[in-house]
């Protein structure tokens, strides 16, 4: 089992849309929401990734292709 820390930064299109749900059903992979900031137009959210390392990174591209910007966290520091 591997941990992954990412934020994810949503574009206004996609604040309403169940991305986290989705990413955590459909590759199998446990979401664990640290900080978040979500309003009507904005929102960036810290997620821990949990699960099989080719899942992890399944989903992420996944995320990548409906628009969501990732960027690794390391220790407390999101990068990028």
């Amino acid at each position: 089992m591997s941990v992954k820390r990412v934020r994810f930064t949503f574009p206004e299109d996609l604040i309403r849309e169940p991305v986290i749900y989705q990413l955590g059903h459909e590759f199998k992979v446990i979401t664990n929401v640290r900080m978040a900031d979500v309003d009507e137009g904005t929102g960036w959210v810290v997620l821990e990734l949990e699960g099989d390392a080719a899942e992890i990174e399944r989903s992420l591209a996944w995320a990548q292709q409906k628009g969501v910007r990732i960027d690794p966290v390391v220790g407390d520091v999101v990068e990028g």
